[in-house]
């Protein structure tokens, strides 16, 4: 055998071992129908509220006090270990820019950031946008959405209606715009509509059916129109909810399996026949 052929060997040898470990790696972390994937997503899952936990009562001022010390180390812990989390997905991923740029890469990206990015910003002036960043640790729970199956299905709903909510809200902005206007006529500054962003604002408070009362209309022809748009409320709030549904029933009648996962980005959910990612492409 010519060292050329050894070489060649050697090197599909090597390209095997890697696949190889990768796909374990693989199979652990991005399926959660093996032994091994349901015992990685509930070590996770027990991860992520202890650390969600760990940010909302470091917030006391008392807890802090006492225990600020070993809450610190433990968000360290806490952000190491989703750290190392998120290398391992972009590392067994086959397209890793793909993951990073899909809804739960973004989360993820974001569950680590803070901590660090509290350390970049030194002075003692920037302590209230620190505390900010801690805040946004608890983005971290929208990393628990990635490991319930159905919440997959309920997103890929929610991108399949966006248009259709799209135009529901564009058509809900023109009717508070209108009744707000109409509100301003009708019931002038004397009433507390003092002008027209007010009024929407009260159309907007009055078509939710929130109703805080601090702005009311006081004479008859505004009442009217209140209580017209009190009635509109309950059934503009209603089309979301239907757009939403049907499109879940739609995909649940598609025989969509939360097993066909995209070995590139991560995305499940595709058709029993279906070869190629709808998302990044990849083959299935």
């Amino acid at each position: 055998m010519s060292i050329i052929q050894k070489e060649t060997v050697r090197q599909t040898v090597e390209q095997k071992k890697d696949s190889s470990w990768r796909d374990v790696l693989y199979e652990v972390i991005f399926k959660a129908d093996t032994v091994s994937g349901k015992s990685f997503d509930i070590a996770v899952m027990v991860i992520i509220a202890l650390s969600v936990i760990t940010v909302i009562i470091n917030t006391v001022g008392s807890i802090e006090q006492e225990y600020g010390n070993i809450l610190h180390i433990a968000e360290w812990v806490f952000t190491i270990i989703f750290t190392i989390e998120y290398i391992l997905r972009l590392i067994c991923c086959k397209r890793p820019a793909a993951y990073a740029r899909s809804f739960f890469g973004v989360v993820d990206l974001f569950a680590i950031l803070p901590t660090y990015i509290s350390v970049i910003i030194p002075g003692s002036h920037v302590l209230l946008v620190i505390r900010i960043l801690r805040v946004l640790r608890i983005f971290r729970v929208l990393k628990l959405v990635k490991y319930i199956g159905e919440s997959e299905l309920l997103i890929d709903a929610l991108q399949s209606s966006r248009r259709k909510i799209t135009v529901f809200l564009f058509s809900v902005i023109t009717i508070v715009i209108i009744f707000g206007s109409v509100m301003y006529i009708v019931e002038s500054q004397e009433n507390g509509f003092n002008n027209i962003p007010q009024s929407i604002y009260w159309a907007v408070v009055t078509l939710t059916t929130v109703g805080y009362g601090d702005v009311t209309p006081r004479t008859h022809i505004g009442k009217v129109i209140a209580m017209i748009i009190m009635v509109m409320g309950y059934g503009i709030l209603a089309v979301p909810t239907g757009i939403v549904t049907a499109e879940i029933t739609k995909a649940m009648g598609h025989n969509k399996v939360a097993s066909n996962i995209c070995e590139g980005c991560g995305y499940r959910w595709h058709d029993d026949d279906a070869h190629y990612c709808k998302h990044c492409g990849n083959t299935i």
